[in-house]
């Protein structure tokens, strides 16, 4: 069984840029869901409704940082400051240049902020911020010990003991 791709949610304003990123993401294996404004956004990711986190499947928000209503920074801080949501990383797009907003977006927590036009190289690097649903940790080796928990009688039984083992 593959492993699930990387599902972006892309918010932009404009239908071109939209459509333009969702391309070039699922050209490079990533599954999209795209809306056009920063409250459809955070509808989409339930803020509005009593969901967890794990009633969504969105891994990365990726936003253009000039919108109407609400901007890419305000969404950002959205996200950030709920706490079913603050863990998706949250990446920003635009096609100005200014350091104060630069500075300012990855002070409040975006993974990144990206110069319009994206490139592929750009948009591959995002997989690298997706966090891992399940972290699996390898620490040491694993032993299977067979041990019979009930007796067939109700006498007591001497277990052996397993050197290196512990019960937690």
């Amino acid at each position: 069984m593959g492993e699930q791709p990387v599902h972006v949610l892309v918010v932009d304003d404009s239908l071109i840029d939209r459509t333009i990123v969702s391309k070039l993401l699922r050209a490079s294996a990533f599954k999209v869901t795209t809306v056009g404004s920063g409250k459809k956004a955070l509808e989409l990711l339930g803020m509005e409704e009593e969901k967890s986190v794990k009633d969504h499947d969105v891994n990365i928000v990726l936003t253009d940082y000039c919108m109407p209503e609400m901007n890419g920074h305000d969404l950002l801080v959205a996200i950030k400051e709920d706490s079913r949501l603050k863990s998706i990383p949250v990446v920003i797009m635009s096609s100005e240049f200014n350091p104060q907003r630069i500075s300012g977006c990855l002070t409040d927590g975006a993974e990144e902020f990206l110069q319009k036009p994206l490139k592929v190289k750009d948009l591959e690097n995002l997989k690298s911020y997706a966090k891992p649903a399940v972290p699996v940790p390898k620490i040491g080796t694993k032993r299977k010990a067979v041990v019979d928990l009930m007796p067939e009688s109700n006498e007591a039984v001497r277990r052996p003991r397993y050197a290196g083992v512990s019960v937690a």
